[in-house]
């Protein structure tokens, strides 16, 4: 029984961490090769060029749900009037959630007529969307955080996508910066997220946004209930449950910088993993497999992902049990080697090179799975808050 238990776990790991990004990449590889026999038979071209109406572009709304931003406002407000989209196709809106820092003075002082403040007592980031998206006036959303700065085309790039009546929502690429260490723990992760991300948006399938940089049909947004804590993961589950296309778009890029307090960054990931949890019940069409290839990615890239804590604990304890078997001696080694590194990564004992980098990618996948465990918690009590508070930064 120990070894079932033992192998269940494992390969549930290895399916939700390894497997299900090779199976992506092999589905990737084969649909390029249907493209390039039709190519060669004079059927559709092999590229994945996006198709073009050539008639109006879509009118756009850029939607920043704003609480006590006074530091990188009026820089977000620069940043957003910079981006390259006709004027009068495009509005920014800046929904305030109680702010108290002076940020509804800036906002008010843009002399821009596409800047329009939308303030309200504080109720938290779903109540500021479920005010905004309605009333903005263009027929894409785009939605962006106040800290979040946006190159110059990302806003055509992602919605020159909705020329495709099949696509309900792009996801953008979010670059993470830190400006005093160039190599830190969340870049090799989140490299290999948005890597995952773009992937699976080749199927039409991107299992939640970044939060920093994504577009949707107003059409399709739908009112949240005010309690929902990550409103980024569940708007574009929904727009996926209808039937609709989440695609991703690598070429439309927005940096965000990382915080230096673990702490707030630990908080910040059991809140989204008690939003997580939360999510299942808001998108039950994604659980069953009648949805298709969404359902896959959602069980292969979230739900096991969720489940990670106990699969590693089941895998730990079930190893201690097999002891007699020379192979099990060993994975339970390198179980312990990898907790250990885990260790060495919080201790800061290792200064440079290799086994520096190697112990500080396994202290942040521990430390994050243990946000899903306190996320967990937090959920099965429902003392997870929906209102968030601001990260500070350098």
């Amino acid at each position: 029984m120990a070894e079932v238990f033992f192998w269940c776990a494992a390969l549930l790991l290895a399916h939700t961490y390894f497997l299900y990004p090779l199976i992506l990449f092999v589905l990737d590889g084969g649909a390029q090769v249907v493209q390039n026999m039709r190519a060669m038979r004079g059927g559709a071209g092999a590229g994945r060029q996006v198709a073009r109406r050539g008639g109006p572009k879509s009118s756009v709304s850029l939607v920043v749900a704003a609480y006590n931003e006074a530091s990188c406002i009026q820089q977000k407000l620069e940043n957003s009037l910079a981006l390259q989209y006709p004027t009068e196709k495009f509005e920014v809106v800046i929904g305030s959630d109680g702010s108290s820092d002076g940020t509804d003075d800036i906002v008010r002082k843009c002399p821009d007529a596409r800047v329009r403040l939308s303030p309200a007592p504080r109720a938290g980031k779903t109540t500021v969307l479920n005010r905004c998206i309605p009333m903005a006036k263009g027929d894409i959303v785009v939605l962006s955080d106040a800290n979040t700065m946006i190159e110059p085309e990302a806003i055509e790039r992602l919605v020159r996508h909705f020329d495709d009546p099949e696509v309900g929502a792009v996801c953008g690429k979010l670059k993470l910066y830190n400006p005093t260490k160039q190599d830190y723990e969340e870049s090799a992760y989140w490299s290999y997220e948005s890597l995952i991300k773009m992937y699976e948006g080749r199927r039409g399938a991107v299992v939640g946004a970044n939060g920093g940089l994504y577009a949707i049909r107003r059409t399709l947004f739908t009112e949240l209930p005010p309690s929902t804590i990550v409103d980024d993961f569940v708007i574009p589950l929904r727009i996926l449950e209808k039937g609709y296309k989440v695609v991703y778009e690598e070429q439309a890029v927005a940096h965000e910088e990382t915080t230096e307090d673990y702490g707030k960054e630990f908080g910040r990931r059991a809140r989204i993993a008690a939003g997580n949890f939360q999510s299942l019940r808001m998108v039950p069409g994604l659980l069953l497999p009648t949805a298709g290839f969404p359902a896959f990615a959602f069980w292969s890239h979230k739900l096991l992902r969720w489940c990670a804590p106990a699969l590693m604990g089941v895998a730990l304890l079930a190893n201690v049990f097999l002891l007699d078997s020379m192979f099990y001696r060993f994975t339970l080694f390198g179980q312990a080697l990898f907790y250990a590194l885990a260790y060495l990564g919080k201790t800061g004992v290792l200064k440079r090179g290799t086994s520096k980098r190697v112990a500080s990618v396994a202290y942040y996948f521990v430390t994050m799975n243990l946000a899903i465990v306190v996320g967990f918690w937090r959920f099965l009590r429902n003392t997870q808050r929906a209102a968030w508070d601001r990260t500070a930064r350098a």
